[in-house]
């Protein structure tokens, strides 16, 4: 049995460096909206990762674009289901910054990312809008949560329970490339003892 081909190393990086992003920004989200004490620094920091992880989606699809992902061991079912997700995974990650972008224009404020380095309004100051806007922000961070959630258990189904080695598509290293002769459960270091 053969380990699944890799994506390619810039795609595995962006993986990595989208996860992280999103991890951090649901958790400063999270600290945002339950710590009154720390909203300022909060902001401060959740605004330019709001805006790094928006130019990382619209990289990460333009990269998708250019290069099919290695075959995998799915089903059609499966496909179907990690397709879907994939797309709503790309869809939240596009809108949730784009709308929290909007909610900060609506607000009248500008969006600092950091010293005097801001972006442009893109909807009126509006009252009313912000705060439409800041309930979809809401409700998307959820959605996010979820899909996020969903996909880190679909791939630890696939780790420990299927043992399909999905998960060294998206690695590093050279144990995944040690691993491709051996079973699954295989271990390509002799014990010592």
């Amino acid at each position: 049995m053969t380990a699944p081909q890799r994506f390619t190393v810039f795609t595995r990086i962006l993986h990595w460096a989208m996860a992280v992003l999103v991890v951090a920004m649901l958790l400063i989200g999270f600290a945002m909206v339950t710590s009154l004490a720390d909203y300022r620094l909060l902001q401060a920091v959740h605004r330019p990762l709001g805006a790094l992880v928006l130019l990382l989606a619209v990289v990460r699809i333009a990269n998708r674009l250019r290069h099919r992902p290695p075959p995998a061991p799915l089903g059609k079912m499966e496909r179907l289901a990690a397709t879907g997700s994939e797309l709503l995974l790309y869809l939240l990650l596009l809108a949730q910054p784009l709308v929290g972008w909007a909610m900060v224009s609506a607000s009248g404020t500008p969006a600092v990312l950091f010293g005097s380095v801001h972006l442009p309004a893109i909807t009126p100051a509006n009252a009313d809008l912000y705060s439409v806007l800041r309930t979809a922000h809401s409700l998307l961070a959820y959605a996010l949560f979820i899909t996020f959630t969903a996909h880190l258990l679909a791939v630890l189904f696939h780790s420990l329970v299927l043992r399909d080695r999905l998960l060294s598509r998206m690695t590093f290293g050279r144990r995944a490339a040690q691993q491709r002769d051996l079973p699954p459960g295989s271990d390509p270091q002799p014990s010592e003892g």
